[in-house]
């Protein structure tokens, strides 16, 4: 898989316009790697977008935002990226207040049963995977000619 991404594949890949993806960076929600002027987003970058592109859908503020994702870094320990797997299923859970993150069903029914107020429920899991199903479909629909290569391609002809 590809270790870094420009801001167009980004935008592409997670459906983010190019001025929410400036804005957050600026804000510092979203903290890429600078090469000159360019942004180039981690694996892990890419699914943190992915994942607060599907919170604000879900009507969660900025400022919703940035809590869930102090409380994942926190709970977690490591990126969306790294802990979901192929089979595993993380669901962030909340009634507004309180956030869980659980894995299994049973957690989440038990949370469900006892809440005296309506909850919200993310899955993170579909998020990570269709990113990832985006890149790998992108990578193999399209040869990816590093630019060193398309620039020592244009020289030659």
């Amino acid at each position: 898989m590809q270790d870094r991404f420009p801001s167009h594949d980004v935008i592409a890949l997670t459906g983010i316009t190019a001025r929410q993806l400036q804005w957050w960076d600026e804000r510092g929600v979203v903290k890429p790697e600078r090469q000159g002027h360019r942004r180039l987003y981690s694996m892990q970058n890419l699914t943190e977008v992915a994942v607060i592109c599907q919170l604000r859908r879900k009507g969660f503020s900025l400022q919703g935002v940035r809590k869930v994702m102090r409380f994942l870094a926190r709970e977690l320990g490591k990126g969306l990226a790294d802990i979901v797997g192929r089979n595993s299923d993380v669901h962030l859970l909340t009634d507004g207040t309180h956030l869980y993150l659980e894995t299994s069903a049973r957690q989440i029914v038990d949370i469900l049963k006892n809440s005296s107020q309506p909850i919200l429920g993310v899955c993170l899991s579909d998020a990570v995977r269709q990113v990832r199903a985006e890149v790998v479909a992108r990578k193999s629909s399209t040869s990816v000619i590093p630019s060193a290569e398309r620039r020592r391609a244009r020289k030659v002809s």
